[in-house]
Protein backbone atom coordinates (compact mmCIF):
# COMPACT_ATOMS: atom_id res chain seq x y z
CA UNK A 1 0.00 0.00 0.00
CA UNK A 2 2.98 2.22 0.81
CA UNK A 3 4.70 1.68 -2.29
CA UNK A 4 1.42 1.93 -4.70
CA UNK A 5 0.79 5.74 -2.88
CA UNK A 6 4.22 6.60 -2.98
CA UNK A 7 4.16 6.06 -6.79
CA UNK A 8 1.16 8.50 -7.70
CA UNK A 9 2.08 12.06 -7.80
CA UNK A 10 1.86 14.72 -5.14
CA UNK A 11 -1.61 15.77 -4.98
CA UNK A 12 -3.28 12.44 -5.61
CA UNK A 13 -0.52 10.70 -2.95
CA UNK A 14 -1.80 13.22 -0.36
CA UNK A 15 -5.72 11.99 -1.41
CA UNK A 16 -4.78 8.74 -1.04
CA UNK A 17 -3.21 9.02 2.65
CA UNK A 18 -6.09 10.86 4.03
CA UNK A 19 -8.74 8.57 2.54
CA UNK A 20 -6.39 5.50 4.53
CA UNK A 21 -6.11 7.59 7.54
CA UNK A 22 -10.09 8.52 7.61
CA UNK A 23 -10.71 4.80 7.19
CA UNK A 24 -8.60 3.57 9.73
CA UNK A 25 -9.69 6.40 12.16
CA UNK A 26 -13.17 4.84 11.73
CA UNK A 27 -12.04 1.63 12.52
CA UNK A 28 -10.56 2.72 15.24
CA UNK A 29 -13.00 4.54 16.67
CA UNK A 30 -15.78 2.23 15.81
CA UNK A 31 -13.91 -0.14 17.46
CA UNK A 32 -13.64 2.27 20.58
CA UNK A 33 -17.16 2.96 20.83
CA UNK A 34 -18.12 -0.79 20.78
CA UNK A 35 -15.71 -0.89 23.13
CA UNK A 36 -17.15 1.63 25.52
CA UNK A 37 -20.45 -0.26 24.76
CA UNK A 38 -19.76 -3.17 26.19
CA UNK A 39 -17.93 -1.59 29.39
CA UNK A 40 -20.93 0.52 30.00
CA UNK A 41 -23.36 -2.95 29.88
CA UNK A 42 -21.20 -4.69 32.08
CA UNK A 43 -21.14 -1.55 34.46
CA UNK A 44 -25.21 -1.98 34.93
CA UNK A 45 -24.99 -5.55 35.62
CA UNK A 46 -22.60 -4.96 38.95
CA UNK A 47 -21.44 -8.22 40.05
CA UNK A 48 -23.93 -9.81 37.77
CA UNK A 49 -26.95 -11.66 36.74
CA UNK A 50 -26.26 -14.47 39.41
CA UNK A 51 -25.89 -11.75 42.00
CA UNK A 52 -28.02 -9.41 41.34
CA UNK A 53 -31.01 -12.48 41.49
CA UNK A 54 -29.81 -13.61 45.04
CA UNK A 55 -30.35 -9.59 45.56
CA UNK A 56 -33.53 -9.92 44.66
CA UNK A 57 -34.29 -12.78 46.33
CA UNK A 58 -33.47 -10.80 50.46
CA UNK A 59 -36.28 -8.49 49.23
CA UNK A 60 -33.34 -5.84 48.29
CA UNK A 61 -32.65 -3.64 45.25
CA UNK A 62 -29.97 -3.26 43.27
CA UNK A 63 -27.88 0.18 43.47
CA UNK A 64 -29.21 1.15 40.51
CA UNK A 65 -32.24 0.20 41.19
CA UNK A 66 -32.39 2.66 44.03
CA UNK A 67 -31.38 5.27 42.61
CA UNK A 68 -33.69 4.72 40.13
CA UNK A 69 -36.20 5.28 42.71
CA UNK A 70 -35.13 7.88 44.71
CA UNK A 71 -34.08 10.54 41.79
CA UNK A 72 -36.58 11.59 39.19
CA UNK A 73 -37.05 10.03 36.17
CA UNK A 74 -33.88 10.45 33.70
CA UNK A 75 -32.20 12.76 35.95
CA UNK A 76 -29.11 10.95 36.54
CA UNK A 77 -25.97 11.62 35.61
CA UNK A 78 -23.43 9.29 36.63
CA UNK A 79 -19.62 9.95 37.52
CA UNK A 80 -16.79 7.21 37.50
CA UNK A 81 -19.13 4.55 35.75
CA UNK A 82 -15.71 2.81 34.21
CA UNK A 83 -14.08 3.22 37.97
CA UNK A 84 -11.95 0.24 38.73
CA UNK A 85 -9.56 -1.08 41.81
CA UNK A 86 -6.03 -1.08 41.36
CA UNK A 87 -5.18 -3.61 43.91
CA UNK A 88 -2.65 -6.72 43.26
CA UNK A 89 -2.57 -9.89 45.28
CA UNK A 90 -5.08 -11.98 46.34
CA UNK A 91 -6.70 -12.92 43.19
CA UNK A 92 -7.93 -9.29 43.54
CA UNK A 93 -6.43 -8.59 39.96
CA UNK A 94 -8.59 -11.07 38.18
CA UNK A 95 -11.49 -9.38 39.72
CA UNK A 96 -12.23 -6.07 38.43
CA UNK A 97 -15.53 -4.32 38.17
CA UNK A 98 -16.58 -1.53 36.67
CA UNK A 99 -17.83 1.63 38.78
CA UNK A 100 -15.59 -0.95 42.02
CA UNK A 101 -18.63 -0.95 44.08
CA UNK A 102 -20.39 2.11 44.07
CA UNK A 103 -22.93 4.33 41.58
CA UNK A 104 -21.97 7.66 42.18
CA UNK A 105 -23.52 11.04 40.66
CA UNK A 106 -25.94 13.70 40.72
CA UNK A 107 -29.48 14.15 39.76
CA UNK A 108 -32.82 15.94 40.98
CA UNK A 109 -35.37 15.36 43.49
CA UNK A 110 -38.78 17.08 42.50
CA UNK A 111 -36.39 20.01 40.80
CA UNK A 112 -33.68 20.28 42.90
CA UNK A 113 -30.41 19.29 42.36
CA UNK A 114 -28.83 16.17 44.65
CA UNK A 115 -25.48 14.34 44.61
CA UNK A 116 -25.52 10.84 45.57
CA UNK A 117 -23.51 7.33 46.23
CA UNK A 118 -25.33 3.80 45.93
CA UNK A 119 -23.21 1.24 47.51
CA UNK A 120 -23.27 -2.10 45.11
CA UNK A 121 -23.67 -5.09 47.62
CA UNK A 122 -23.15 -7.04 44.79
CA UNK A 123 -19.72 -5.76 43.90
CA UNK A 124 -17.32 -7.55 46.55
CA UNK A 125 -20.08 -6.81 49.47
CA UNK A 126 -20.24 -3.06 49.09
CA UNK A 127 -16.70 -3.06 50.84
CA UNK A 128 -14.79 0.14 50.67
CA UNK A 129 -11.62 0.16 48.89
CA UNK A 130 -9.26 3.07 47.65
CA UNK A 131 -11.46 3.50 44.60
CA UNK A 132 -14.38 3.22 45.99
CA UNK A 133 -13.64 5.87 48.47
CA UNK A 134 -12.31 8.34 46.03
CA UNK A 135 -15.57 8.11 44.17
CA UNK A 136 -17.42 8.99 47.42
CA UNK A 137 -15.20 11.74 48.20
CA UNK A 138 -15.01 12.78 45.07
CA UNK A 139 -19.01 13.11 44.60
CA UNK A 140 -18.98 14.85 48.68
CA UNK A 141 -16.92 17.39 47.37
CA UNK A 142 -18.87 18.06 44.03
CA UNK A 143 -21.89 18.40 46.35
CA UNK A 144 -20.16 21.40 48.97
CA UNK A 145 -19.27 23.04 45.62
CA UNK A 146 -22.35 23.13 44.20
CA UNK A 147 -24.01 23.68 47.29
CA UNK A 148 -26.34 20.46 46.79
CA UNK A 149 -27.78 17.93 49.19
CA UNK A 150 -25.98 14.57 49.64
CA UNK A 151 -27.33 11.28 49.91
CA UNK A 152 -25.86 8.10 50.46
CA UNK A 153 -27.15 4.72 50.32
CA UNK A 154 -25.59 2.30 52.12
CA UNK A 155 -24.65 -1.05 51.97
CA UNK A 156 -21.50 -2.31 52.47
CA UNK A 157 -20.05 -4.97 54.70
CA UNK A 158 -17.37 -2.33 55.71
CA UNK A 159 -13.33 -1.94 54.60
CA UNK A 160 -12.09 -3.87 52.18
CA UNK A 161 -9.54 -6.00 54.10
CA UNK A 162 -7.45 -7.45 50.81
CA UNK A 163 -6.79 -3.52 49.97
CA UNK A 164 -5.36 -3.01 53.48
CA UNK A 165 -3.90 0.69 54.67
CA UNK A 166 -5.37 2.10 51.53
CA UNK A 167 -9.38 0.84 52.37
CA UNK A 168 -8.28 2.34 56.16
CA UNK A 169 -7.42 6.14 54.37
CA UNK A 170 -10.63 6.12 52.07
CA UNK A 171 -12.65 5.92 55.07
CA UNK A 172 -10.54 8.82 56.66
CA UNK A 173 -10.95 10.86 53.60
CA UNK A 174 -14.68 10.22 53.48
CA UNK A 175 -15.18 10.91 57.01
CA UNK A 176 -13.07 14.57 56.64
CA UNK A 177 -15.79 14.99 53.40
CA UNK A 178 -18.71 14.46 56.26
CA UNK A 179 -17.05 17.35 58.47
CA UNK A 180 -16.40 19.16 56.10
CA UNK A 181 -20.33 18.95 54.54
CA UNK A 182 -21.17 19.24 58.29
CA UNK A 183 -23.80 22.69 58.85
CA UNK A 184 -23.01 23.71 54.84
CA UNK A 185 -25.35 21.21 52.82
CA UNK A 186 -27.95 18.53 53.91
CA UNK A 187 -26.59 14.64 54.75
CA UNK A 188 -28.88 12.19 54.66
CA UNK A 189 -27.58 8.37 54.84
CA UNK A 190 -30.45 5.58 53.95
CA UNK A 191 -29.20 2.19 55.53
CA UNK A 192 -30.12 -0.47 53.19
CA UNK A 193 -28.49 -3.38 54.24
CA UNK A 194 -25.33 -4.41 56.79
CA UNK A 195 -23.31 -1.25 57.55
CA UNK A 196 -20.52 -3.18 59.63
CA UNK A 197 -17.38 -1.85 61.06
CA UNK A 198 -15.78 1.53 59.55
CA UNK A 199 -18.75 2.00 57.42
CA UNK A 200 -20.75 3.46 60.22
CA UNK A 201 -18.91 6.15 61.13
CA UNK A 202 -19.44 8.38 58.25
CA UNK A 203 -23.38 7.81 59.09
CA UNK A 204 -22.65 9.07 62.15
CA UNK A 205 -21.27 12.36 61.00
CA UNK A 206 -24.68 13.21 58.54
CA UNK A 207 -27.50 14.69 59.23
CA UNK A 208 -30.45 12.10 59.00
CA UNK A 209 -30.05 8.31 59.42
CA UNK A 210 -32.89 5.86 58.52
CA UNK A 211 -33.10 2.23 58.12
CA UNK A 212 -35.29 -0.31 56.64
CA UNK A 213 -36.80 -2.82 58.58
CA UNK A 214 -35.41 -6.78 58.91
CA UNK A 215 -32.66 -5.52 56.66
CA UNK A 216 -30.89 -2.83 57.53
CA UNK A 217 -28.10 -2.98 60.47
CA UNK A 218 -25.64 -0.83 62.55
CA UNK A 219 -22.77 -2.33 64.65
CA UNK A 220 -19.11 -1.85 64.73
CA UNK A 221 -18.27 -5.67 64.83
CA UNK A 222 -20.73 -8.35 63.26
CA UNK A 223 -22.99 -11.06 65.94
CA UNK A 224 -20.02 -13.55 65.74
CA UNK A 225 -17.16 -11.58 66.77
CA UNK A 226 -19.58 -10.66 70.07
CA UNK A 227 -19.93 -14.51 70.49
CA UNK A 228 -16.20 -15.05 70.09
CA UNK A 229 -14.98 -12.43 72.66
CA UNK A 230 -18.05 -12.47 75.59
CA UNK A 231 -19.39 -15.24 74.96
CA UNK A 232 -22.64 -13.86 74.44
CA UNK A 233 -24.89 -15.20 71.78
CA UNK A 234 -27.18 -12.10 70.15
CA UNK A 235 -28.76 -11.58 66.69
CA UNK A 236 -27.94 -9.34 64.12
CA UNK A 237 -31.63 -7.55 64.97
CA UNK A 238 -30.43 -7.45 68.22
CA UNK A 239 -27.35 -6.25 67.86
CA UNK A 240 -27.78 -3.45 65.79
CA UNK A 241 -31.26 -3.79 63.77
CA UNK A 242 -33.78 -0.74 63.09
CA UNK A 243 -35.76 -1.37 66.44
CA UNK A 244 -32.30 -0.90 68.59
CA UNK A 245 -31.54 2.12 67.01
CA UNK A 246 -34.40 3.87 66.63
CA UNK A 247 -36.06 2.72 69.89
CA UNK A 248 -32.81 2.22 72.22
CA UNK A 249 -29.50 4.11 70.99
CA UNK A 250 -31.30 6.59 68.88
CA UNK A 251 -28.91 6.51 65.95
CA UNK A 252 -31.37 6.39 63.43
CA UNK A 253 -34.13 8.77 63.46
CA UNK A 254 -36.81 6.46 61.35
CA UNK A 255 -37.26 3.18 59.94
CA UNK A 256 -39.44 1.66 57.13
CA UNK A 257 -40.78 -1.30 56.15
CA UNK A 258 -39.52 -1.82 52.43
CA UNK A 259 -37.26 0.18 51.11
CA UNK A 260 -39.33 1.53 48.52
CA UNK A 261 -41.13 3.67 51.27
CA UNK A 262 -37.74 4.44 52.53
CA UNK A 263 -36.78 6.26 49.41
CA UNK A 264 -39.92 7.58 48.84
CA UNK A 265 -39.72 9.56 52.36
CA UNK A 266 -36.07 10.78 51.33
CA UNK A 267 -37.64 12.56 48.56
CA UNK A 268 -40.29 14.20 50.50
CA UNK A 269 -37.85 14.77 53.33
CA UNK A 270 -36.18 16.61 50.90
CA UNK A 271 -38.68 18.96 50.24
CA UNK A 272 -38.75 20.56 54.12
CA UNK A 273 -34.97 21.34 53.90
CA UNK A 274 -32.29 24.26 52.04
CA UNK A 275 -29.83 22.98 49.62
CA UNK A 276 -27.32 24.62 51.63
CA UNK A 277 -26.72 26.87 54.60
CA UNK A 278 -26.96 29.34 51.85
CA UNK A 279 -30.74 29.08 51.30
CA UNK A 280 -33.66 28.89 53.52
CA UNK A 281 -35.98 26.38 53.20
CA UNK A 282 -38.63 25.90 50.49
CA UNK A 283 -42.09 27.66 51.13
CA UNK A 284 -45.05 27.09 49.88
CA UNK A 285 -47.94 29.89 49.37
CA UNK A 286 -49.99 30.00 52.09
CA UNK A 287 -53.46 30.77 52.37
CA UNK A 288 -53.94 29.79 56.36
CA UNK A 289 -54.58 33.42 58.07
CA UNK A 290 -52.26 34.04 60.53
CA UNK A 291 -54.68 35.20 63.32
CA UNK A 292 -56.67 32.25 63.06
CA UNK A 293 -57.42 31.01 66.78
CA UNK A 294 -56.56 26.97 67.35
CA UNK A 295 -58.71 26.57 70.97
CA UNK A 296 -57.45 23.33 70.95
CA UNK A 297 -54.20 23.92 71.61
CA UNK A 298 -55.27 24.99 74.96
CA UNK A 299 -55.86 21.37 76.41
CA UNK A 300 -53.85 19.63 74.41
CA UNK A 301 -50.70 18.82 76.37
CA UNK A 302 -52.11 18.79 79.63
CA UNK A 303 -50.90 16.36 80.48
CA UNK A 304 -48.20 15.66 78.07
CA UNK A 305 -49.09 12.46 76.69
CA UNK A 306 -47.24 11.35 73.40
CA UNK A 307 -50.50 10.18 71.43
CA UNK A 308 -51.79 13.28 71.80
CA UNK A 309 -48.38 15.13 70.56
CA UNK A 310 -49.16 13.18 67.45
CA UNK A 311 -52.34 13.90 66.77
CA UNK A 312 -51.75 18.06 67.59
CA UNK A 313 -51.09 18.69 63.26
CA UNK A 314 -53.73 16.94 62.31
CA UNK A 315 -56.85 18.24 64.76
CA UNK A 316 -54.39 22.01 64.83
CA UNK A 317 -54.62 22.35 60.82
CA UNK A 318 -57.81 20.38 59.95
CA UNK A 319 -59.35 22.81 57.57
CA UNK A 320 -56.50 24.16 55.51
CA UNK A 321 -56.02 21.18 52.91
CA UNK A 322 -52.13 22.17 53.10
CA UNK A 323 -50.82 20.40 56.33
CA UNK A 324 -47.79 17.51 55.70
CA UNK A 325 -45.26 16.74 58.07
CA UNK A 326 -42.40 14.40 58.82
CA UNK A 327 -41.89 12.16 61.33
CA UNK A 328 -38.65 11.54 63.48
CA UNK A 329 -38.42 8.03 65.40
CA UNK A 330 -41.72 8.09 65.61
Amino acid sequence: MIRIIASESGSRRAELFKLVFQRGRSVTTQALEQQTRDARQAAMLGGGEERISKQHSKGKLTARERLTALLDTGSFNEIGTFVQHRTRGFGMEEHRYYGDGVVTGSGTIFGRDVFVASQDFTVFGGSVGEMHAKKIDHVMERAIKAGAPFIALIDSSGARIQEGVTSLAGYADIFQRNVDASGVIPQISLILGPCAGGAVYSPALTDFVFMVENSSYMFLTGPDVVESVTGEKVTKEELGGSTVHTVTSGVAHGSYKHELDALAAMRQLLTYLPNSCHEAPPRLPQIDPIDREIPYLDSCIQPVVPAQLAQIPSQAFPKTGQHSSFSLRQ
